[in-house]
């Protein structure tokens, strides 16, 4: 177990300005001493300097939400070559709960991974964390694209005649076209002047969140082929599709193996058999992003792919349902990939 090659654990609990940490010895759990930091690069060297001080010898640091408030320390002592594992926040219970302080938490994350028996890293940082940042800003550019265009149809269905019969018969193309070329300030009535200036200000919003999509597209894809070029050359893989996968695998040795990837893709067969019937179920669980990228590559596949269509065939004839294929086909690709 961890707590016979460690001296001291630190335990964590990250907060937006400061952090609780809370040092404990191995394997006993007995508390040391606690303090509180800020969360800034001067708390960071002075958690680092209590733990020098405090904390001589084999140590490791048990940090809460190493993705979010915990980020910025978890980097800090990563860089320093200190030993960081990331731990669940606990789990709040109704009705008489236990105690609850930032140092019974920091306390708690310690003596959580003294008790582990196969303690969890943080995500891998640089171009992982790169691919990260950029889905996220891609992700958020698609849905206000999606609801600049609904706005847009919407004023279509109650703006004045014989604007709406001129416009509403267009591909979605020549309508944006159009509308950017609309010119409210030549109209007096005010009614219509608003709505041909709300036209515009929507089919230019829609432009530039298309542009600004492409663009991310096109950086998601150059950061994947360096990570990991293979994949991008898979059937049905697309940049996006590639960076997701990169981002929920995020590093080598993250999992122990390919079973454990399938079961955070919520791939692994489920059994759901009753009397003489034997069947598996898909996995409701796990990534669910990761999971839609097995999902659209199948579907692609599915069209696409001569291999693919034969063994959809193949289970429909031995009385499989096509979900029940498309389950095992996700469960290969996370093998695969």
């Amino acid at each position: 177990m961890l707590a016979d090659e460690l001296d001291f654990v630190i335990g964590v609990d990250t907060h937006r300005d400061e952090h609780a940490l809370a040092l404990v010895a191995c394997p006993s759990g007995a508390r040391v001493q606690e303090r509180l930091i800020g969360a800034d690069e001067r708390g960071y060297a002075a958690a680092l300097a209590f733990a020098v001080e405090r904390a001589a010898g084999r140590r490791a640091w048990a940090i809460e939400g190493t993705g979010s408030y915990g980020k910025g320390l978890a980097r800090y002592l990563t860089q320093r070559d200190e030993r960081v594992h990331e731990v669940e926040r606990p789990k709040r219970q109704g009705g008489r709960a236990r105690a609850k302080s930032d140092r019974l938490d920091a306390l708690r994350a310690a003596r959580s991974l003294i008790a582990a028996e196969k303690p969890a890293l943080p995500r891998a940082a640089g171009l992982r964390e790169s691919l990260r940042v950029l889905l996220q800003v891609r992700t958020s550019a698609v849905a206000a694209r999606r609801v600049a265009l609904n706005q847009l149809r919407a004023l279509l269905v109650t703006c004045p005649e014989p604007l709406r019969a001129e416009l509403r018969s267009l591909t979605r193309a020549r309508l944006l076209r159009r509308c950017r070329e609309l010119e409210p300030e030549r109209t007096d009535d005010p009614e219509l002047r608003s709505t041909l200036q709300a036209l515009r200000l929507l089919a230019a919003r829609v432009e530039s969140l298309t542009a600004e999509t492409r663009e991310l597209e096109q950086e998601l894809r150059a950061e994947a082929e360096q990570i990991a070029p293979a994949l991008l050359a898979e059937r049905g893989i697309g940049p996006i599709g590639a960076a997701q996968a990169l981002v929920s695998w995020s590093h080598k040795g993250r999992f122990r193996s390919e079973a454990a990837f399938a079961r955070l893709a919520g791939a692994p067969p489920i059994p759901a058999s009753s009397g003489k019937t034997v069947r598996h179920r898909l996995d409701r669980g796990g990534d669910r992003k990761l999971n839609n990228v097995l999902h659209q590559i199948v579907i692609t596949r599915r069209k696409h792919d001569p291999r693919t269509i034969a063994y959809i065939e193949r289970r429909r004839r031995e009385g499989k349902s096509e979900r029940e294929a498309i389950r095992s086909l996700k469960r290969y690709l996370a093998r695969h990939l």
